[in-house]
């Protein structure tokens, strides 16, 4: 009996896992084509992909096939795109004899108030002294300083009691020869450009300083005053020592590049004496026949910038003399441009002046103030915003155009 019990329940055991074998297959037959795989086998598990973002592509990404290097072009096989950037052309400036001539009719437009306002005065039939006192305000007004118009006044005076009856011919060519006087004709107005000899038998350039306040023009007349050399048939070399002025050097060096003058620079903020130091003994070294040497001109105010000024004359003088100091006014200024040559002039020994913005104003006798003051010449005038629109100052030229001398 015990046997019969123990061989049923075997049986029932069997029967039940024979069932769950069959349950199990057919749910694995009932489980569709392609579904996921079960927690059974998690190696096989795949995250389904991200849902595209707003702005993203939801197409699918397609890989690129990979490329040998024979399949590269390189950047030299696509026409030179590593070559490097072509040179800028040298141009050839104007030849600086004679340029106030061909430039007077810019220096003309300043006779208005001067030249023909003090011949309009002079031909009147009766010179009272009412008439003087406007000729003595159209000479203050014009910038010719108090002491020259008084003085200029006085000749005039004696001059037309002298001559009595008077042409308009008479009072232009009167006009002319006291105006010649007070600009002065014998004055040695060349700019210093012939190098000399050192103490050990090496040739030096000469070395030029052009110093001013920002704003007069100073770096763009270094750039021209480099024209005029190059015209001149001198080799140039450009020290860009105005280091505080942003995109100051790159400037300076557009306009070296334009007439083949090579430019030393320093870093933005750095010493100017050090860039003008170096920029010495590279004109040194290359033989060049001139060094220009553009300083700083913050506020004339400053102190320290004085200071410094004073700075780069004597560490430019260890290497070479410095045989011009070119101060930069701006002719439309006045007597502020007076103040500015005062100040400059108790720091560095200013040997010539470059006056600017000169077309167009009726500040032309700032010419006769300023050498009053400082007693040094103009040697320089800029009648434009041309190139080519710096040009020597011929006193002769200057007078005709302002008195309308053809």
């Amino acid at each position: 009996m015990e046997i019969l019990i123990l061989v049923l329940i075997i049986a029932v055991v069997a029967l039940a896992a024979i069932s769950g074998l069959v349950v199990t297959g057919r749910r694995k037959k009932s489980r569709p084509s392609g579904a996921g795989p079960t927690t059974a086998e998690p190696d096989t598990i795949r995250p389904a992909p991200p849902e595209p973002q707003v702005g993203e592509d939801s197409a699918p990404v397609h890989e690129e096939p990979r490329r040998t290097i024979e399949d590269v072009t390189l950047p030299e096989e696509q026409g030179g795109a590593t070559a490097a950037p072509a040179a800028p052309e040298i141009e050839t400036p104007a030849p600086t004899e004679g340029r106030l001539v061909r430039l007077r009719s810019r220096l003309s437009r300043s006779q208005t108030s001067l030249g023909k306002g003090l011949l309009a005065l002079l031909s009147r039939d009766n010179l009272d002294e009412e008439t003087w006192e406007e000729i003595e305000e159209i000479l203050l007004t014009a910038d010719v300083g108090v002491m020259p118009t008084q003085e200029l006044v006085e000749r005039l005076r004696e001059r037309v009691r002298v001559l009595g009856t008077r042409t308009p011919e008479q009072l232009r060519a009167l006009l002319r020869e006291e105006l010649l006087t007070a600009v002065g004709t014998e004055a040695d107005r060349a700019v210093r450009t012939e190098g000399g000899v050192s103490t050990t038998g090496e040739e030096l350039p000469a070395v030029v300083l052009v110093v001013g306040v920002n704003g007069t023009g100073k770096t763009t007349t270094t750039g021209k005053l480099a024209r005029v050399l190059v015209a001149d048939g001198k080799s140039v070399v450009l020290g860009a020592a105005d280091t505080f002025r942003a995109a100051a050097a790159e400037q300076l060096q557009t306009w070296g590049e334009r007439v083949g003058a090579r430019t030393v620079r320093g870093p933005e903020g750095g010493d100017p004496a050090s860039v003008a130091f170096d920029a010495v003994k590279e004109g040194i070294a290359e033989g060049a026949d001139v060094v220009l040497v553009d300083t700083a001109g913050r506020l004339h105010t400053k102190t320290g910038l004085m200071d410094e000024l004073g700075k780069v004359k004597r560490v430019v003088e260890k290497q070479s003399p410095v045989n011009e100091v070119l101060l930069v006014l701006d002719a439309t200024t006045g007597q502020n441009g007076l103040r500015q040559a005062r100040v400059f002039a108790e720091v560095v020994n200013i040997t010539g002046i470059v006056l600017t913005k000169l077309d167009g104003t009726a500040k032309g006798g700032i010419v006769v103030a300023v050498q009053r003051e400082l007693g040094v010449p103009v040697k320089l005038v800029g009648l434009g915003e041309g190139a080519d629109d710096l040009a020597p100052f011929e006193p002769e030229a200057f007078v005709d155009a302002l008195v309308g001398v053809e």
